[in-house]
């Protein structure tokens, strides 16, 4: 499906998995953010506390910034940094047993929730798989609650590639964290529950990724995965005028995810 052009009524909505905000801050997430200004940015993975990083830069810019750190020091985390006025903000989804890990926060605004989540890794060996599948169940439910009362954009390293095309390698990694079936699986219900893949609505191509390992240089030879995500409430979809992948941005082992929002169209 067609991109359509940006206006100035769209807002700008980021998602990027920055893999340590302070080892990201000079490797092109500073320059990124300087240079395209985003209207509101969701980060995972950002490893510190805001009071250990120097953002007075972003506040010049006009972000407001919202984080949820782990109890753990320099684990997970996730921050949201908006340049548009957030009615309410709630960190978590409200287990304590998930909760500990500073995974989601979501901000809501006039005309929908945002909710920005680092959705754990099932671990290597799969050690943390069956605590995956309770977190996907879950994290299910907490969307469908915030998306009765208004309808929800959700966001982030989801830690899944979804179907085939959404990895280099299928048949090698069926068994491997990240594309079990029953990861795959949960990423369906969230299909079936109402949620679109915002990027796939617009773009069906394969060798479309978002992570890559720092071995091999996997990325120069574009041998990746696509684990970041803009899903959205299938009833808000006429309001997204465009979803990509910034393939282009560096900082991380993961790059950047994109979707604009009309402000000045009418839901279906």
């Amino acid at each position: 499906m067609p991109q359509l052009p940006i206006s100035s009524d769209d807002i700008k909505l980021v998602s990027w998995n920055v893999n340590g905000i302070r080892a990201a801050m000079d490797k092109g997430f500073r320059d990124y953010l300087e240079s395209e200004q985003p209207t509101i940015v969701c980060l995972q993975e950002t490893k510190a506390r805001p009071e250990q990083v120097d953002t007075s830069w972003a506040v010049e810019l006009g972000y407001e910034q919202s984080w949820n750190c782990a109890e753990k020091a320099g684990y997970s985390g996730t921050a949201i940094w908006s340049k548009i006025p957030v009615q309410k903000q709630t960190l978590g989804i409200g287990i304590e047993d998930h909760d500990r890990e500073g995974r989601v926060i979501t901000a809501t605004y006039d005309d929908f929730h945002l909710v920005n989540v680092y959705t754990p890794n099932s671990q290597r060996g799969l050690t943390r798989l069956e605590y995956r599948e309770a977190w996907d169940a879950d994290f299910l439910a907490y969307l469908k609650k915030l998306n009765r009362r208004k309808p929800v954009i959700f966001c982030g390293d989801l830690n899944c590639a979804h179907h085939e095309i959404d990895l280099a390698n299928p048949k090698a990694n069926r068994k491997n964290a990240g594309f079990t079936e029953q990861e795959r699986a949960g990423l369906s219900t969230i299909e079936a529950a109402g949620f679109v893949d915002s990027f796939r609505h617009f773009d069906p191509s394969p060798h479309r990724y978002s992570w890559w390992t720092y071995r091999n240089n996997a990325r120069e030879r574009n041998i990746g995965w696509r684990l970041d995500y803009f899903w959205v409430a299938r009833r808000f979809m006429p309001r997204v005028t465009s979803s990509t992948i910034r393939s282009d941005i560096y900082g991380s082992d993961h790059c950047p995810v994109e979707i604009t929002v009309s402000m000045n169209l009418e839901m279906a």
